[in-house]
């Protein structure tokens, strides 16, 4: 029945009247190991000490705020909207719940006014009418609620969610689905801050039925602002080529980044359109509901509502109707658009234009437009997305669950805080390229067609571009959206060639140090509650410039990029970056034997797991670096650096070996410390990057085979077969006899994004059942266990704990089908072959 109605046959399904397992708690100072504990006192107190500056006299929110971690709600659904114009999180039960309209700042609050609302008519008499959702709230006691979960099913496949109802006793089944233009390769569509929701109802009765699908919305995002006064309402007809909209804008009139709602409905023959302009939301809503009751239509009265006076709040509704034949079929089209084309960042000091205002323009005046656009547009979207996920889906050879998961990951994309912004029309190459950073001849053009893209390590994570993730995020926009992948790097490449003297304190260990050295990769590239791009490396955790892992993952993704891409403009940029880094690196490698060493404290991603001396992690990305740095000095001709770092590599593979490998697998680290044997999850990290590049094989050839392949199928055996009885995935680290490494927080981890780099590697290895069992564990324990859907954390423990909610490494998934693509000998072609044009 349901793939009847359209709904697509893979995807993340949930009953309304689901519950699921009792929500775990966020990793407090309780789940902290005490050696830990007493190891960290000294950061504790300079943390608090910050966070108190900041929250309570600065009243600014903290990078990382570990005192008032974001409770876990297993509510959430479907993102709407497209790429950096902000988004708008629906749940499973249909609530408007989650909002991220001012970039990389998020609120959740459930608005109850924004609802959708059915009324069936028969013989010109009203017979039925109920809001679709399951709540039973205080306010709008006027309304029919409580609409009863079983007779509903929710189902998502990213971009697209299907809600099902079967009204109860009136043989009509309503399926609303939801689109976002969230579109590979398309750098238009993708950009637009609307959702569609197409209503299929199906008329089982034996006579006409009347049916009004109503869609109210309340005027702001149930934050405080809402009742700040001076906002209103407007009904709007919008036509274009024959086509003809109607609905209501909802001005939200605030000091900084002010916004405007659009809902909509599409007339065609056979529906008609009406609205209410303006309403009390936090009242009864009576003179709503009797007026839809009375003929299923609204109202309609023009001109503009009152503005609002301080402490009211305002709502409007939109409601498009049709007549359904006996034993047929009819549609209705809705749409939610949003304009804030101005914003600011938290700092306000720069201003900056959405990447949709190239199409749509600035002036705050487009949410007819883009309304329009997107109820004339969204069969289109459907066909391309269809296009795109139609071979995945009708592959045999994947579960099904995989396909949820690779889609549904994607969310993160678009709901990452992520912001598109255009560059200034009069900006310059000097003004970009700071004061060392001239040699980046394609820098302008590039940022000029594409824009600046940015999203955060995580919505508690508020760091945009945090790299040591991007690293393995990567691959979800190298594979759909490699402009922005292009784009991203350019505006790292610029800030690796500049530094910031500022000086300032760290956490960790309370040294003072520069905020950015140059020719050092940064950690990330701002805070939206400061000025990103602007400064840099909002992380006060650590000085990264003393990290080992950050040079090194941009030299693999810019191979990386250019293997899949084929831009060769590119990759002559990156190369004189790629040597500064790597001669940056160089120091690391403290004996001179081609190898680098870790510096007895979290130095990379894993910021809270000392490692010291010779690592598997580390070394193995250091090789795999300069494995690509002698791949790229050949494609460019470059003898003498391919000279070069051939012979580095020499030493450090056979230091690498010599140091770290124990006949099974590769120790943690060559300390000799209690746990420096431990098994690493992610100790294949470097032959991962060089399998999706093609050069784990040959001439090329870092790893000896046999070793990988014995390490992969130790860490099977005991990180995933061994811990929680092969069902959650890959502990991060695991001791020699079966029992988790508990000497950090984070060695006894799940982090799901490595778990998914994890089974990629797997898969490139040939070891595919073990690579797709590791994977599911991941995805079982946070989609259908735990109730994390469309906010996968980034790490969770056995028991009790999991941290850091809507993450982006997870987005690593897509080197998974990469993978998979490549086996198959689909990869070879580049995802996109033009060189990016160069602006007059």
């Amino acid at each position: 029945a349901a793939r009847g109605r359209g709904v697509a046959a893979a995807g993340w399904r949930v009953c309304l009247a689901h519950r699921f397992e009792e929500p775990r708690q966020p990793l407090g100072a309780g789940d902290v190991p005490l050696r830990d504990a007493l190891r960290h006192i000294g950061l504790a107190l300079r943390y608090f000490r910050w966070w108190y500056k900041k929250t309570r006299i600065e009243k600014k929110s903290a990078f990382i705020d570990l005192l008032c971690a974001v409770p876990l709600q297993q509510i959430y659904g479907c993102p709407l909207g497209g790429i950096g114009g902000g988004t708008i999180t629906r749940g499973w039960r249909g609530e408007f719940c989650r909002w991220q309209l001012n970039p990389g700042i998020y609120h959740y609050e459930t608005v109850i006014a924004d609802q959708f609302t059915v009324c069936l008519r028969c013989k010109g008499q009203t017979v039925y009418q109920q809001v679709l959702s399951v709540e039973r709230p205080s306010t709008l006691q006027g309304w029919n609620w409580g609409f009863c979960g079983h007779y509903a099913f929710y189902h998502a496949l990213y971009p697209r969610a299907w809600m099902v109802y079967e009204l109860p006793g009136q043989n009509v089944v309503l399926t609303c689905r939801q689109v976002s233009p969230v579109i590979p390769h398309d750098y238009k569509e993708s950009s637009l801050p609307v959702g569609v929701f197409i209503w299929e109802v199906e008329n089982g009765r034996d006579e006409d039925v009347d049916v009004s699908i109503m869609f109210s919305l309340q005027n702001g995002t149930g934050k405080k602002d809402d009742r700040s006064g001076g906002h209103w309402n407007e009904p709007f007809t919008f036509e274009k080529e024959g086509e003809r909209v109607a609905g209501v804008l909802l001005h939200h009139c605030t000091r900084v980044n002010p916004f405007t709602f659009a809902i909509s409905a599409r007339e065609k023959a056979g529906t008609e359109v009406t609205h209410f302009t303006a309403f009390n939301p936090a009242g009864l809503g009576r003179e709503v509901w009797q007026d839809l009751l009375q003929d299923g239509r609204l109202d309609s009265t023009t001109g503009k509502s009152s503005p609002t006076e301080k402490g009211e709040v305002t709502a409007a509704a939109v409601c498009a109707s049709c007549r359904v034949p006996a034993q047929s079929h009819r549609t209705l089209e809705l749409a939610l658009a949003w304009d804030m084309p101005r914003v600011h960042f938290g700092s306000k000091e720069k201003l900056h234009l959405r990447r949709y205002t190239r199409f749509f323009g600035s002036g705050g005046d487009a949410a007819p437009a883009l309304s329009h656009h997107a109820l004339v547009h969204y069969k289109e979207w459907e066909r391309k997305i269809e296009a795109w996920q139609k071979p995945i889906l009708e592959n045999s050879q994947l579960p099904s669950w995989y396909k949820s998961a690779l889609f549904n990951e994607l969310y993160f994309v678009t709901d990452g805080g992520t912001i598109w912004v255009e560059l200034p029309p009069d900006c310059c190459a000097e003004d970009l390229q700071g004061p060392a950073g001239a040699g980046l001849s394609h820098l302008l053009p590039v940022l000029r067609e594409y824009g600046r893209f940015a999203y955060l390590e995580g919505q508690e994570y508020r760091m945009y571009n945090t790299y040591d993730v991007h690293f393995y995020a990567s691959f979800a926009l190298i594979m759909l959206w490699p402009k922005l992948q292009i784009s991203l790097q350019y505006d790292i490449a610029v800030t690796v060639v500049n530094e910031d003297v500022q000086p300032r304190q760290y956490l960790m260990g309370g040294q003072t140090a520069q905020v950015k050295l140059k020719n050092v990769v940064p950690h990330d590239i701002g805070d939206p509650g400061d000025e990103p791009w602007q400064r840099v490396n909002a992380y006060l955790m650590h000085d990264t410039a003393d990290w080992k892992d950050l040079n090194l993952k941009f030299v693999l993704q810019v191979y990386r990029d250019y293997y899949l891409t084929h831009d060769s403009l590119y990759l002559q940029d990156m190369w004189p970056v790629c040597q500064a880094v790597m001669e940056s690196e160089l120091k690391f490698d403290t004996d001179n034997d081609g190898l680098i060493e870790n510096g007895g404290f979290a130095d990379q991603t894993y910021d809270a797991w000392v490692v010291n001396g010779a690592s598997a992690y580390c070394g193995g990305l250091w090789l795999a670096a300069v494995c690509v740095m002698c791949k790229m000095a050949k494609v460019l001709g470059d003898a003498e650096i391919q000279q070069k770092y051939t012979h580095i590599l020499s030493k450090g593979k056979e230091a690498f070996e010599r140091l770290l490998w124990n006949g099974k697998y590769y120790n943690y680290d060559s300390s000799g410390s209690d746990t420096s044997s431990s098994i690493m999850s992610d100790q294949c990290a470097g032959q991962w990057f060089l399998g999706a590049c093609g050069l784990d094989q040959g001439e090329f050839e870092v790893f000896p085979k046999s070793h990988i392949v014995s390490a992969l199928k130790t860490i099977f055996e005991k990180n995933v077969m061994s811990f929680a009885g092969g069902t959650m995935g890959a502990v991060n680290g695991m001791r020699p006899d079966g029992v988790p490494d508990t000497s950090s927080v984070q060695s006894d981890e799940v982090w799901v994004g490595v778990v998914y780099a994890l089974a990629a590697t797997m898969i490139q290895e040939g070891l595919v059942e073990e690579g797709f069992h590791t994977a599911e564990g991941c995805y079982r324990t946070v989609w259908e266990r735990l109730g994390m859907a469309f906010q996968t954390p980034e790490a969770y423990r056995e028991k009790k704990v999991y941290r850091s909610l809507a993450y982006m490494r997870p987005l690593s998934i897509w080197s998974m089908q990469l993978a998979m693509e490549r086996r198959a000998g689909q990869a070879s072609a580049p995802v996109y072959s033009a060189p990016i044009p160069i602006q007059p």
